[in-house]
């Protein structure tokens, strides 16, 4: 009986091993496990930010890509004269439908669907007639950020984004507020970064500034056309 089940054995073998010897069939080598893919670093970067605001309270809101004339310029405070809103600079659908060109109109949505207190930060594709180059693209992600609640003022606002700053770029970064214009906040100001870096060798290196967004708070006249 022992040698009937050998001879069994070698003969089954001999079978598995044919083929694979012909073949260049290996059927020592482990298995390879399933390509899953990975997040784009773009969503990454959203979703960094995303966790940093959702740890000082913030929700996240979403609105249309595309939308009207009221949502991405008119209740914004910016008339249709204005250049923003020219032809050359929005990518226009039909009639007064185009592809926002900010998420700007996302804070109106909000304010119209909620009450506040209002704290929430809007991640989202928006699109320009820009041609590709090192600093501009036709279609980019940005965030905005609104907080609507009694007493704000803007020293908020600044602990706000220097929070942020730190947790984003290190417990060194620095931010700056530089006076600007935008049509939608009152003040407005244009901020910038400066970080420091610490090289393997333990020596510290600070950045230039670096401009990241613009800023404000919101004007009254967008509060009004929140109704």
């Amino acid at each position: 009986m022992k040698g009937v089940v050998s001879s069994a054995l070698d003969a089954r073998s001999d079978s598995l091993r044919g083929p694979a010897a012909t073949s260049g069939l290996d059927l020592t080598l482990p298995g390879r496990a399933a390509w899953k893919g990975g997040l784009h670093p773009i969503t990454q970067t959203v979703d960094e930010i995303w966790h940093i605001f959702r740890d000082l309270g913030f929700s996240r809101a979403r609105g249309p890509e595309a939308d009207t004339e009221w949502y991405n310029f008119e209740a914004l405070n910016t008339p249709l004269d204005h250049p923003a809103a020219d032809e050359q600079d929005t990518l226009y659908l039909v009639d007064s439908v185009l592809l926002r060109s900010h998420t700007s109109p996302v804070q109106m949505r909000t304010m119209e669907k909620y009450e506040p207190p209002i704290r929430v930060i809007a991640p989202g594709w928006v699109y320009r007639r820009d041609t590709y180059d090192a600093t501009h693209t036709p279609a980019f992600m940005q965030i905005e950020g609104l907080v609507v609640d009694e007493g704000v003022s803007f020293v908020d606002l600044k602990a706000t984004l220097a929070e942020f700053a730190r947790r984003y770029w290190g417990e060194d970064a620095q931010i700056l507020f530089r006076p600007s214009f935008f049509p939608f906040t009152e003040p407005s100001a244009e901020v910038d970064v400066k970080r420091v870096i610490t090289h393997p060798d333990g020596t510290r290196e600070e950045t230039d500034w670096l401009e990241i967004m613009g800023a404000g708070m919101v004007d009254p006249a967008v509060i009004e056309n929140a109704g």
